[in-house]
Parts: C-alpha cells; sequence; structure tokens
C-alpha cells in the first residue's frame, strides 16, 4: 500500500521566480508577448492614423496588454506568487483573456491595413500597417500559446 503524504502533495510543478521565469514554458512567452506587443503599438503609432477608432483600439488593446503584462513579468521574477495555485488560474485567465483581444485587435488592424493601401502616403502607411498587422497576429498567438500551455500544464 503506497502512503501519501507531504511528498504526493508537492508534485505540482512549482511557480518559477527570478531568472527562471525565462527558462520555463510557458512563463518564457511572456517577454516575447510584450516585445511583440510594443512592436504593434510603435508601428501604428508610426503611421498616419487614417482610421482612429480602428486603430484607437488597436493602440489601446497592444499598449494595456504590454503594461499588464510587464506587471505580471515583474511579479514572477520578485516573486510576489509565494508559489500559489491562484496564481496559475490568474495567469491562465489574463492570457485568454487578452488572446481574445488582442485577435480583435489584429483583424481590426488587419482592416486598416486593407484600407490604407490607396491612402495619402500609401507605400510607407501600407508597410507600416502590415507590419503592424503580423505582429498583431504573432502575439495573438503568443498569448493563445501561454493561456493554454498553462492550463495544460
Amino acid at each position: 500500500m503506497a502512503s501519501v503524504g507531504p511528498s504526493a502533495a508537492s508534485s505540482q510543478p512549482a511557480l518559477p521566480s527570478g531568472p527562471a521565469v525565462f527558462k520555463t514554458i510557458p512563463y518564457a512567452f511572456i517577454l516575447p508577448e510584450i516585445l511583440c506587443g510594443t512592436w504593434v503599438w510603435i508601428l501604428v503609432a508610426a503611421t498616419s492614423v487614417s482610421l482612429p477608432l480602428l486603430q484607437g483600439w488597436v493602440m489601446y488593446v497592444s499598449l494595456t496588454s504590454c503594461l499588464i503584462s510587464l506587471l505580471l513579468l515583474l511579479s514572477y521574477l520578485l516573486g510576489f506568487h509565494r508559489n500559489s495555485e491562484n496564481w496559475k488560474v490568474l495567469d491562465s485567465l489574463y492570457h485568454g483573456a487578452t488572446a481574445i483581444l488582442y485577435m480583435s485587435a489584429a483583424v481590426l488592424q488587419a482592416n486598416a491595413t486593407i484600407n490604407s493601401e490607396f491612402g495619402a502616403n500609401a507605400p510607407l502607411n501600407y508597410q507600416l500597417n502590415t507590419a503592424a498587422s503580423f505582429f498583431a497576429f504573432l502575439t495573438t498567438f503568443l498569448y493563445i500559446l501561454h493561456a493554454f500551455s498553462i492550463y495544460y500544464q
């Protein structure tokens, strides 16, 4: 008969703290999420925003997600989670919700890219919007990957 003791209860993997965050999946996705989201914001800001309602949402989602992800990364680096299981739930819910918001922003950015093809200063704005669309979809993918990696961990 196998005994159930403290070793059986601690079979859950510990949440990383410090530099181990950058070596542990899915937490290693946080830095690329921040960097790609920053590129989305920079590229949209570099265009002449012809559709402020669409691209305003893209900038809002990218900037807000970038800041919240940065705070989450800092909390992991500093060990604020204290290895609580609630942090996994919070992390998964945040990344799942952000993936949905980023998908809406990526689709709106793709629409803005299509509309900027024949506008004023078309070649430069079209190229910047295309790059912003690429990074928006890439960031969406990273957030989805992060959310599901935590869920299946």
